[in-house]
């Protein structure tokens, strides 16, 4: 209901003035006949405790039906409650300070004319009642929410850092380029375009809005380099089986053949889920809980989804059959021979060992969790940290842990601190 200054004011506090005399109009002749009725007092009181303003304008009213002048009675225009006001008379009441939740400025006054006649006019004026400017209410914080989302975006944002920094240390340096640091560098970028993708799909969501086609557009291209990841996985892991327990020509390990592997394998999958989610990924039921409020129905988890995550599995499952071969032909054949391949293949080895647990953990607990209770938020925040920071892993692992790096970086540290300190000594002896 609407809260009225008016409303709190009994009818014997409303003086009118009358534009002709200036004396008050009506009050002296209500409090006569309430004092000559004091039952109607006791009633009109108790109803009134609990009355609403058009209610209590119609006690009001129903009080004044017994004077006998000419007036405008008690009259309620389903927002003030205008007191009974003598003819040919403006009535002032001061604006309402709130109407159906908006603020408004009761410093200034709203008006209604009172005919000669002792009617109303059928025009009440509120034009100087004009709303507040009220600020926006901060939004709540939602931890079970939010800090899952925050985690993402602070880990992806890490990540994607380290990722580029690692291509660029890569690429840049010609000591670097070779077929096994080929493969890192697009298992690298396959990291960044997830990373940067779930940046973008997010910002768009809180800032405008994706329409449904951009959406569409935006998770599948996300879905299709999140793939990618485990692909070039089992890319790194069969490389390695070739180098180590098969005996091939170069020719057979040339980099066409391991791209159509990583880029094309996924296409397959996530086209073929593509063409499926619209039909049948409107699963209500399967909807996260914790989950962002979105209106892209793609961007919500459904049985479908096995079709891009089952052949994940079935890659983290292959990777790991060939660790154990590479690992078993590195213990038992090579355990005599100490070359340098043979420390790179066991080095590399190692990467893969602990890469490929970590990921098949993070994936298995993106799929299964609990989703009600405190489990479920720690499980949201285990599975975010897990997950964001596999690009920054990942860089570590086969870039900035990677002895080969560091000895060139450490090389041409060590070059560039040389040139500069002869061209210094250079100066220093031309200013002698």
């Amino acid at each position: 209901m609407m809260h009225l200054m008016n409303e709190t004011m009994p009818a014997a506090a409303l003086a009118v003035t009358d534009a002709g005399s200036g004396e008050p109009f009506g009050d002296g002749n209500v409090t006569g006949i309430l004092a000559e009725h004091p039952s109607l007092v006791e009633g009109l009181l108790a109803l009134a405790m609990n009355a609403s303003g058009a209610e209590r304008c119609r006690l009001q009213q129903q009080a004044e039906e017994l004077l006998q002048d000419v007036a405008c009675p008690s009259f309620f225009d389903m927002v003030s409650c205008w007191p009974r006001t003598p003819p040919g008379t403006l009535a002032v009441l001061p604006c309402f300070a709130e109407l159906k939740g908006v603020q408004y400025d009761s410093s200034q006054n709203a008006t209604r004319f009172c005919n000669v006649d002792g009617t109303w006019d059928n025009y009440t004026d509120y034009d100087h009642c004009h709303h507040l400017e009220q600020p926006p209410p901060l939004p709540s914080f939602e931890p079970e929410i939010e800090l899952p989302t925050l985690i993402y975006f602070v880990g992806y944002s890490i990540s994607l850092a380290a990722l580029v920094l690692a291509v660029a240390v890569l690429v840049y340096f010609k000591d670097l380029r070779c077929l096994r640091n080929t493969i890192h560098i697009n298992l690298f970028l396959t990291y960044i375009m997830s990373s940067s993708l779930w940046i973008l799909i997010l910002s768009l969501q809180i800032t405008v809005k994706l329409e449904v086609a951009g959406c569409i557009f935006l998770v599948t291209l996300f879905h299709y380099f999140s793939t990618t990841n485990f692909f070039w996985m089992l890319v790194e892991g069969l490389y390695l089986y070739m180098l180590v327990v098969q005996t091939f020509s170069g020719d057979t390990l040339r980099f066409r053949k391991y791209a159509i592997i990583g880029w094309g394998g996924p296409l397959i999958f996530v086209g073929a889920w593509a063409v499926a989610k619209p039909f049948f990924g409107s699963v209500s039921n399967l909807e996260h809980p914790n989950k962002l409020e979105i209106e892209c129905s793609w961007m919500r988890e459904s049985h479908i989804d096995w079709i891009i995550q089952g052949p994940s599995c079935a890659v983290l499952v292959i990777n790991l059959i060939f660790l154990l071969r590479i690992m078993w032909v590195l213990i038992t054949k090579l355990r005599s021979a100490n070359t340098v391949e043979t420390r790179q293949y066991r080095k590399a080895s190692k990467a893969l060992l602990v890469l490929i647990p970590l990921l098949g953990i993070t994936y298995l607990i993106f799929i299964y969790g609990p989703v009600e209770g405190v489990g479920s938020h720690i499980f949201a925040i285990t599975r975010a940290i897990l997950l964001s920071t596999q690009g920054f892993v990942v860089s570590l692992l086969y870039c900035f842990l990677n002895s080969e790096v560091r000895q060139t970086l450490r090389h041409h540290f060590y070059r560039w601190r040389d040139e500069r300190n002869i061209l210094s000594g250079k100066v220093n002896n031309h200013h002698r």
